[in-house]
C-alpha cells in the first residue's frame, strides 16, 4: 500500500510540483491538496492521509493553528512541516501543537521522500537546532526517570548520536556501512530500550544523559 499524502500549501506552483512528484515516486500517492488551511482542517479529517505536508506560513489560518485543529479531530494524521527557512520559534509552536517533523522547502526529492517514509514509520525528521530546543522545553518541567542510555550498545550509541544530528536513516546507513533496514531495525531497538515512540523523545534523551 502506497503512504497517503495531503498537501497545504497556497503557493499553486509549488503545490503542483509536490503533488507530481509523490505521484511519480513509488509508494507515495498524493491524495488531496488545499491551497489554505481552512479547507484543510474542514476535509483532511474525512481524507485521512498517513501524513499532510503543510507550509507553516499560511494566509488566514496559519499552519501552528491549523496542525492544532486538525490533531484535535484527527490525532492520527502525521504531520510534516514544510518551511522556507528555519524559524525556530514557529516550528516549536508547530511541533508543540502537534506536528511530527518538519523539512525546508528545499531540500531534495529523494530526502524530502525519505523524511515523509520516516515520519510515517513513527520517526520525526528535524534538525539538531530543533531537537534541542525541544529539550530545553522538557527541562523546564519536572522530569520523569530516564532509562540510563547505557544500556544501549555501541552501535546503538553510534546510531543515536547520528540521530541526534539531524541525519536521514540513509544518511545514517551510508556512515556507518549499514543496510537501511539494519538502521531501521537498530533504531526500533533503540526505542524499545529508551521506552520512547518517537526520534524526538530518543533525541531528548540522549542529549539529557
Amino acid at each position: 500500500m502506497p503512504i497517503t499524502v495531503a498537501i497545504v500549501e497556497d503557493n499553486d506552483k509549488l503545490r503542483a510540483t509536490l503533488a507530481k512528484v509523490l505521484n511519480r515516486s513509488p509508494g507515495f500517492q498524493c491524495v488531496s491538496d488545499y491551497q489554505n488551511a481552512e479547507d484543510a482542517v474542514r476535509e483532511l479529517p474525512q481524507v485521512s492521509p498517513n501524513v499532510v505536508l503543510m507550509d507553516i506560513n499560511l494566509p488566514g489560518m496559519n499552519g501552528v493553528e491549523c496542525v492544532r485543529q486538525l490533531k484535535a479531530v484527527a490525532p492520527q494524521i502525521q504531520v510534516m512541516m514544510l518551511t522556507v527557512y528555519e524559524d525556530t520559534d514557529n516550528i516549536f509552536d508547530a511541533l508543540a501543537a502537534g506536528a511530527t517533523g518538519y523539512m525546508l522547502k528545499r531540500t531534495p526529492t529523494p530526502e524530502l521522500l525519505e523524511a515523509i517514509t520516516e515520519l510515517n514509520r513513527g520517526g520525526s525528521p528535524m534538525t539538531m537546532h530543533i531537537a534541542r530546543k525541544v529539550v530545553q522545553s522538557l527541562h523546564k518541567a519536572p522530569a520523569a526517570p530516564v532509562p540510563a542510555t547505557e544500556n544501549l550498545s555501541e552501535r546503538e550509541q553510534q546510531v543515536l548520536d547520528l540521530l541526534s544530528h539531524g541525519l536521514m536513516y540513509k544518511e545514517i546507513a551510508e556512515k556507518l556501512n549499514l543496510s537501511y533496514e539494519t538502521v531501521h531495525t537498530y533504531i526500533r531497538r533503540i526505542y524499545e530500550k529508551l521506552q520512547v515512540r518517537t526520534r524526538t523523545e530518543a533525541v531528548a534523551k540522549f542529549l539529557r544523559r
